[in-house]
């Protein structure tokens, strides 16, 4: 699995508490990005955050919320996922920047990784 550039994560607490262990457990050395618009939000709001990234990290790790997370899996993807709190599931995008992104992008999953394995 890689390990995120950047860390961007909801406003809720236990979004927070997780993105903030998953950066100390990784030694991520950059502030975690806390963005209130990923509250309960929906696959096209986080497509929209991701392609107004002002620096252009290789690989960005967005901590929010079901079911807007397993729908922007399904949209990228085309797979159908479950993620259980914590899970996280990486996948590759068909893009070179992140202005590039949109609902069309294609992506495939490449890691998952579920807090019980």
């Amino acid at each position: 699995m890689s390990l995120p550039d950047a860390i961007i994560t909801s406003d809720a607490i236990r979004a927070r508490t997780t993105a903030h262990a998953v950066a100390k457990a990784v030694g991520h050395m950059q502030e975690v990005v806390m963005e209130p618009a990923l509250y309960l939000a929906r696959p096209e709001t986080i497509v929209d955050l991701l392609a107004r990234l002002e620096r252009d990290p290789k690989t960005v790790m967005i901590v929010g919320h079901n079911p807007g997370l397993e729908e922007l899996v399904r949209l990228l993807t085309g797979d159908p996922v479950s993620l259980a709190t914590a899970a996280i599931v990486e996948v590759e995008l068909t893009i070179d920047r992140w202005n590039e992104i949109d609902s069309d992008t294609t992506a495939a999953i490449v890691a998952r990784w579920h807090p019980r394995e």
